[in-house]
């Protein structure tokens, strides 16, 4: 009786499946932004479409090596990127699938692949975080270069590991050269800058006074100061048009090894949707990129902040020299 009964529940099965009767499939996002900023988002995401989402999260560099790695066996449909550079890496290996128009067409041309390969979501402008206990404004840098004058021995933090940090690095060197780079690295080195992890170990650091500034993306001190408007930490452009001001891009790409395009592309739309840009500008202060929503109160307007621009495309390729050179630099990690 055991075959018969078998080869039943078999064919019902097959045709719940042809019936649209199956469950979705899982997506897998490789994610280089923290579970705290994408966690509820994708929870939402499967709540509204029932898609189920299995994340594995790390830094964006990272995780694009590992993908170029993983090669067409690679489990992620979508990647999720701190940085432009890291999915630029990936373009360049054909490891990205086309994105439709339709979604392209969310965003601004500036702000996305020119192929259509990956787009952003938010924008990070990088700024100078300080202690306002510890530092006189007038004393503040007019360029992110001035960071190796002896002035600033030992008052410098950077965190060289983060995607954020060698998407500038990476920008500096398209824009001044790989020797100028590497001078202003070394020179870091030299003048003992402090190293971190990452953007919000800095922040923290310079709130409590354990160093007087850092380089940062400008929203995690708004963060911070939104749960503790009490911190002395302050954030501080550099002279309009000065790179210290680079406003770099986050990326979503569907992977070219996507089981589920469609789902994938849904996701994408989705980030790239209202709520979710209304969640992005108004949860972790960044600039929404599409669907006309416009920055949270509490952020400054770009044309206050003198943000120099970039062409994104140009970064992918610069990424495992961009490293090479930090290693070279003597900026080691904390």
């Amino acid at each position: 009786m055991k075959r018969p009964l078998l080869a039943l529940l078999g064919s019902l099965a097959l045709l719940l499946a042809a019936c649209g009767g199956g469950q979705p499939e899982t997506l897998t996002v490789y994610s280089g932004r923290t579970e705290n900023l994408i966690g509820p988002l994708l929870e939402r995401f499967t709540a509204e479409t029932g898609i189920p989402v299995e994340v594995r999260y790390g830094q964006s560099a990272d995780l694009a090596l590992l993908i170029d790695q993983e090669g067409d066996r690679s489990p992620a449909d979508v990647f999720i990127s701190q940085s432009p550079g890291a999915v630029g890496y990936l373009a360049e290996r054909d490891r990205l699938r086309p994105i439709p128009e339709r979604l392209l067409g969310l965003v601004p041309a500036e702000f996305r692949n020119a192929d259509g390969l990956w787009i952003g979501m938010t924008g990070r402008v990088r700024t100078l975080v300080y202690n306002r206990d510890l530092v006189d404004p007038a004393d503040l840098p007019r360029s992110v270069f001035d960071l190796t004058d002896e002035a600033y021995r030992g008052r410098v933090a950077v965190a060289p590991a983060n995607g954020s940090f060698q998407d500038f690095v990476t920008a500096m060197r398209e824009l001044y050269g790989d020797d100028a780079a590497l001078d202003w690295l070394r020179g870091l080195a030299a003048n003992d800058a402090q190293t971190y992890a990452n953007n919000t170990a800095i922040v923290q650091a310079v709130a409590r006074g354990d160093v007087p500034m850092g380089l940062v993306n400008h929203y995690y001190n708004l963060r911070a100061k939104a749960e503790d408007p009490t911190i002395a930490s302050e954030n501080s452009p550099f002279a309009d048009g000065d790179i210290g001001n680079l406003m770099i891009v986050t990326a979503i790409t569907v992977l070219s090894t996507a089981d589920a395009p469609e789902d994938a592309e849904r996701l994408v739309e989705f980030m790239l949707g209202e709520e979710a840009q209304r969640f992005f500008s108004e949860q972790t202060f960044e600039y929404p990129l599409a669907a006309g929503v416009e920055p949270a109160d509490v952020l400054p307007p770009l044309s206050a902040v003198g943000v120099a621009t970039y062409d994104f495309d140009r970064l992918g390729g610069g990424l495992e020299r961009t490293k090479e050179l930090i290693d070279e630099s003597g900026l080691e990690g904390p």
